[in-house]
């Protein structure tokens, strides 16, 4: 019983070293653009969150949410590209963009996407830039 319990313990209380650094996670704006050349001016979230849900709502995704566990995927591909830059983390992200745009019925023939990481500096939000990608031609 005594070894059981041992085993089954770190299950239901995990030790807080299970991460290996703790830091801001990065968020992923997005720009629309009429074509490759113009230089972005308003860039927005991608998947904002919700300022307010219900109680049903709360209930709800504790048990069916899967936007959340997408934009959990894109946030582990926006922290690869970051530290381990590949194609599939890049493709992955623009793919998503390009299709929930598409989605909206947004018209823009090119997109640009790129990282930024929030912090605080006293009382204000600073906003760093670390990656922006190159401009991509929406599919037809």
């Amino acid at each position: 019983m005594l070894k059981t319990l041992k085993l089954l313990l770190p299950a239901l209380m995990p030790s807080w070293r299970f991460f290996d650094v703790i830091a801001p996670s990065p968020r992923i704006e997005f720009a629309l653009l009429e074509n490759a050349q113009e230089v972005p001016q308003h860039w927005q979230e991608f998947r904002t969150r919700p300022v307010h849900l219900s109680l049903g709502e709360m209930l709800k995704r504790l048990f069916w949410n899967p936007e959340w566990n997408e934009s959990l995927f894109l946030v582990s591909c926006a922290e690869r590209l970051m530290q381990y830059p590949t194609e599939h983390s890049h493709q992955e992200i623009l793919k998503r963009i390009v299709a929930e745009n598409a989605r909206q019925g947004e018209g823009a023939a090119y997109v640009q996407f790129r990282l930024v990481f929030l912090h605080r500096e006293g009382a204000e939000v600073q906003k760093d830039v670390t990656y922006i990608s190159s401009v991509y031609r929406r599919q037809p």
